[in-house]
């Protein structure tokens, strides 16, 4: 008798001890989820940065207990300015800026890669319909940006040399539509939504980066934030990876209107947006950060011989 009291007594107790560490574990995590801190993160107009547009919108960020502000900017000097000056944690970027930042001393790091997508576009009456028609013609670009890369990258891919044309710059990817479509210019390179509206409008498709299968589009942080913040980037890959099953399954239609509210996108992209096929997050390859390095260094616009592994920290993002 004593030995089955005894008995149901050491049942008793580790259940409880059950039920009480499976509580504690429960608090703990609700508490985790309580004390993230907040991110901002800055993006520019383009298929990039829809994918923590849309995550902000539908609650996944706030699902995964994280405060994030998307702060909203139209050239990648201003974006690099507000990084600089601590107004924000990280932002939708390229390989270029990384180098730029770290040979200035501004240390940030290459937290994934991003889904994007470049045209160069000539203007409608600029009787230019192929590459070789435009030579000795205006390009405007954003100067040493992810912009003239590609530019120099599509004409390299055709062969022609790209001192050939006379490149104008206009860092605000809206005023370099805008110059386009008024004949200002005889070709602009523009990112995806921006770039199809160029070309509904009457420009020219000439190439683009989706044909060249080059993508130098990245997210990065600072090194402050990646050091003392660690959970709140891994939330929000957990949030940005739940957007991107989204975007991927749902039709345009049912969120159009979001991006044109929050990214103030034009209402022409109704007709005219056409998504990547979005990728969960992921790294950059080598291949791609060595492209962009040696493009670089042929400009002189770096002289530092990094490797991909110095410039990047995956450790944020899931290998699911």
């Amino acid at each position: 008798m004593y030995k089955r009291i005894l008995a149901a007594l050491l049942i008793f107790i580790v259940g409880m001890n059950v039920i009480g560490c499976s509580k504690v574990k429960e608090e703990s995590q609700d508490t985790a989820l309580q004390q993230l801190q907040s991110l901002t993160i800055g993006v520019m107009p383009d298929v990039d940065s829809i994918p923590l547009i849309i995550a902000k919108h539908n609650g996944y960020f706030e699902e995964e207990g994280l405060d994030i502000e998307i702060q909203y900017f139209k050239s990648a000097v201003d974006r690099d300015t507000a990084l600089q000056t601590g107004n924000i944690d990280g932002a939708i970027s390229d390989i270029l800026a990384v180098v730029f930042l770290n040979d200035n001393g501004f240390n940030v790091k290459i937290t994934s890669k991003t889904n994007g997508s470049f045209k160069l576009i000539a203007a409608k009456n600029s009787n230019i319909s192929s590459l070789k028609d435009g030579t000795g013609g205006s390009i405007g670009i954003s100067k040493n940006t992810i912009i003239e890369y590609l530019t120099d990258r599509i004409m390299d891919d055709s062969n022609i040399d790209a001192s050939s044309y006379k490149k104008v710059a206009i860092p605000k990817i809206p005023t370099r539509l805008e110059m386009l479509e008024y004949g200002k210019i005889d070709m602009a390179t523009l990112p995806e939504p921006l770039a199809s509206i160029a070309a509904s409008k009457g420009g020219i498709v000439l190439s683009s980066s989706d044909k060249l299968k080059i993508n130098p589009g990245i997210i990065l942080f600072t090194e402050k934030t990646i050091n003392s913040k660690p959970n709140e980037l891994k939330a929000l890959y957990r949030a940005y990876n739940k957007s991107v099953e989204y975007l991927n399954k749902e039709d345009l239609k049912s969120y159009v209107n979001i991006l044109i509210e929050k990214a103030g996108f034009p209402d022409i992209i109704k007709e005219t947006l056409t998504l990547p096929n979005y990728e969960r997050a992921s790294m950059p390859s080598e291949k791609e950060f060595n492209q962009v390095l040696d493009w670089l260094r042929s400009k002189e616009l770096t002289t530092n011989e990094y490797l991909l592994e110095e410039l990047w920290d995956k450790s944020f993002i899931s290998s699911k």
